[in-house]
């Protein structure tokens, strides 16, 4: 099969042959992995028991899902990636605000793939071959995983929808087993190592779990979606059939792996860690399929991720090949995966990364959904590619290329949502006006969707037939009027 050369330039309707079932296979399969599966183990890590932990980890997804799912509409309809598709409210060089996000979001989720698929698999050599488990072999493990990943990141879209249709299966025929394997030591109380709730009382510690855990497994896909509803052609599916595919496999993808995760916290009594009590609970029949689960689920996860990071930074140096950007992002990946092993603890990286990720993602969710629905999802597919083709003009160059309105309310969106997220290091300063419960999801979609909102009253679409001129050229001055209109 042939690499990918596409980037994220508008994918043209003969190359559009996936449909809602390969939306599906590969949001099911990719997400059948460690990667994912550790953020089951976050809410009895908090101090819950059983009932609460999942009724948190569900609550929290099917509210994220409805958030999210939306988005893989818009790439539906322009041919290309969120972060681009995204310049229609923020302007063709505000976009980069959605690949920075992305690249970002990616960034984390890559690593702590690698991360704890590295750390099962060294467990796992070490208690079938003796492996020491050093720094030597952590390293190897590290490598040999992200070498593999870089290898399907790179090779594109094909060879990772290809390898997600078969993780559906044989990561769902594992894990099955797993819960076979653990199920004689599982318990429904909550685990008493934690020392009790994390924030010292019911309600705030669930609703830490509902985010960390729940909310921040669809968020994680706010810029993600496009990447694979591109190649879906609105001619042949309609929206409502893509929509719903969406629904499935982010809930099934999501749901499956988390309470797996969930359960084998309990059966392992994983209360402070969990990739080694996971190992050392696991009975020496499963040592073979839990191996097999760390290494091709966080291959295929991590993939995933990594092709999406290669896009945005393609998005964000559009002089850059899809290729060498993806290189280029897996190095950066393959550090944190080192300075997350030996500088942080698992569940205060985690914690703190998808809080603080959520809190600053959310918002560009919320005003790119809000320009989704003013549009009528109707876009000028050719004029969202005019930062890639280095020239200027066009119906959504606003100011300079800046849709300043929009921009400026994802600020404050967002630092609102910094300035009261609860971390394990830091607290917001306005935690004080939510009674200590972290609300800054919540608090950062509101401001931000109103902000937008307010800035830029109206639907008026934007005149199509402005031109893009290269840069250094002169513009026409309809063009430079045109900046000015809001779509």
């Amino acid at each position: 099969m042939p690499i990918e050369q596409r980037g994220v330039d508008t994918v043209p309707e003969e190359e559009r042959t996936s449909g809602p079932r390969d939306l599906v296979a590969i949001l099911l399969g990719s997400n059948l992995c460690l990667g994912v599966i550790v953020f089951g183990w976050l809410p009895p890590s908090f101090g819950l028991d059983w009932w609460s932990s999942v009724s948190a980890v569900v609550a929290g997804t099917v509210a994220g899902v409805a958030l999210t799912a939306p988005l893989a509409l818009i790439s539906l309809r322009t041919g290309t990636n969120l972060s681009t598709s995204s310049g229609a409210q923020f302007g063709v060089r505000g976009r980069l605000v959605g690949s920075v996000v992305g690249l970002l979001l990616a960034l984390g989720y890559t690593a702590l793939t690698v991360w704890i698929g590295g750390d099962v698999m060294v467990g796992v050599l070490s208690r079938l071959a003796g492996l020491p488990q050093g720094g030597v072999s952590y390293g190897v493990v590290y490598g040999l995983l992200a070498a593999a990943t870089v290898a399907g990141a790179v090779y594109g879209y094909r060879v990772l929808l290809a390898l997600s249709r078969i993780l559906a299966f044989g990561m769902t025929a594992l894990l099955a087993l797993g819960v076979i394997a653990y199920a004689p030591h599982f318990t429904t109380a909550a685990l008493p190592e934690t020392g009790g709730h994390l924030l010292g009382g019911f309600w705030p510690t669930w609703l830490l779990a509902a985010v960390a855990a729940g909310l921040s497994g669809p968020i994680a896909f706010i810029t993600l979606l496009g990447d694979y509803t591109r190649y879906i052609s609105p001619a042949r599916h309609s929206s409502r059939r893509v929509l719903h595919a969406t629904w499935l496999g982010l809930t099934l993808g999501l749901l499956v792996p988390q309470l797996f995760g969930t359960f084998t916290a309990y059966a392992a009594r994983a209360a402070l860690d969990y990739a080694d009590p996971l190992v050392a609970a696991a009975p020496a029949w499963y040592l073979l399929p839990l191996l097999l689960a760390a290494s091709a689920g966080s291959v295929g996860n991590a993939g995933l991720m990594l092709y999406s990071m290669g896009l945005d930074l393609d998005a964000i140096l559009p002089r850059a090949s899809r290729a060498k950007a993806t290189y280029t992002v897996a190095v950066v990946a393959t550090a944190c995966v080192f300075a997350g092993h030996w500088f942080s603890s698992a569940q205060d990286a985690m914690t703190s990364f998808v809080l603080l990720l959520t809190a600053v993602g959310t918002p560009w969710a919320v005003i790119t959904l809000i320009g989704f629905a003013r549009c009528g999802g109707v876009y000028d597919a050719d004029a969202l590619q005019v930062f890639n083709r280095r020239a200027r003009g066009g119906v959504y160059w606003y100011r300079n290329g800046w849709n300043v309105p929009a921009t400026l309310s994802w600020a404050a969106g967002a630092t609102v949502g910094a300035l009261s997220v609860s971390l394990p290091s830091y607290e917001g300063p306005l935690l004080a006006l939510t009674g200590g419960v972290d609300c800054s999801f919540l608090l950062s979609g509101l401001v931000g969707g109103v902000a937008y909102a307010l800035s830029s009253p109206g639907s008026a679409r934007r005149r199509p037939g402005a031109d893009a001129t290269p840069v250094g050229a002169s513009r026409p001055a309809d063009t430079e009027g045109a900046s000015s209109t809001t779509r």
